[in-house]
């Protein structure tokens, strides 16, 4: 016998890519991830139009990119868009639908902290519910910073999903006993069974485990290096039309939450 502690490759990464490995069969079934109106799209485009402005082939790279989803709100603006996921299921899904979609998008297999991508590359990173996972942001976002071009743009989608008000927690509760007594409408099933006992330990390891703040992300920002940092809370029009997929109390306990939009720039390079 010894004392000696067992050492092992697998850590906290590593469980994170093998969670959204196993989410990626039922990924596109959730409202909030896959888009199912028009509606829903046109109020998406509004908003990525409104940091990044309109395509013109300008290459933009899609960090964590999943099945896709913002990959395509990007290509229907113009951009040349390349998405990035360190999970081979969700890959699969996303080329799948690339090509039922026949739309020109290279998805290929990469670390968002550790993209591998070339210095003063794309004009736009883009990405959508990746801050709050990430175990080390100031590295990933120095990261994202070396492969934009000088004056390219970030835009970071995310929210806190650790931190819920009063009125958020008796809504979810009052929603949930609806659902037994068959009151109210379900969810999809996106989750699979007992997954959700692994994405809170994960929640509770990673850098943003007290929740990811706009303030908090944008303070991180600015000390990689980005500047001119624009926070957006106004999502309303994305969130109403997401809410038409629940039943009415998790609607509205959606609109309670601390989501946003963060545009980032990074520096032009002054010339010698």
């Amino acid at each position: 016998m010894t004392d000696t502690p067992r050492l092992s490759n697998y850590d906290l990464r590593d469980e994170i890519k093998a969670y959204w490995s196993v989410r990626a069969a039922t990924f596109d079934q959730s409202p909030g991830h896959e888009i199912f109106s028009d509606e829903e799209r046109v109020a998406w485009h509004r908003l990525i139009g409104k940091h990044l402005g309109t395509g013109y082939g300008r290459l933009a790279l899609d960090l964590a990119s999943g099945t896709g989803v913002v990959s395509h709100l990007m290509d229907d603006l113009g951009f040349q868009v390349t998405g990035l996921d360190w999970a081979e299921p969700m890959l699969e899904r996303a080329r799948d639908k690339a090509k039922t979609r026949t739309r020109d998008i290279t998805f290929r297999i990469g670390d968002a902290e550790n993209t591998m991508e070339p210095d003063d590359h794309y004009d736009v990173v883009i990405n959508r519910h990746l801050v709050w996972t990430l175990v080390d942001p100031a590295n990933a976002f120095a990261e994202w910073l070396r492969v934009l071009k000088p004056g390219g743009t970030l835009l970071v989608i995310d929210g806190d999903f650790v931190n819920t008000t009063l009125f958020e927690r008796a809504l979810m509760k009052l929603a949930g006993w609806g659902q037994r007594y068959g009151l109210l409408k379900g969810d999809p099933l996106h989750t699979p069974p007992g997954m959700m006992e692994t994405h809170r330990s994960i929640l509770s390891r990673v850098y943003f485990s007290q929740g990811a703040r706009a303030e908090a992300v944008a303070g991180l920002l600015a000390a990689a290096g980005f500047e001119n940092i624009v926070i957006d809370t106004d999502l309303g029009d994305i969130h109403r039309t997401q809410a038409k997929h629940w039943n009415i109390l998790k609607g509205l306990a959606r609109a309670t939450q601390h989501r946003y939009a963060i545009r980032a720039i990074k520096p032009v390079k002054e010339s010698i």
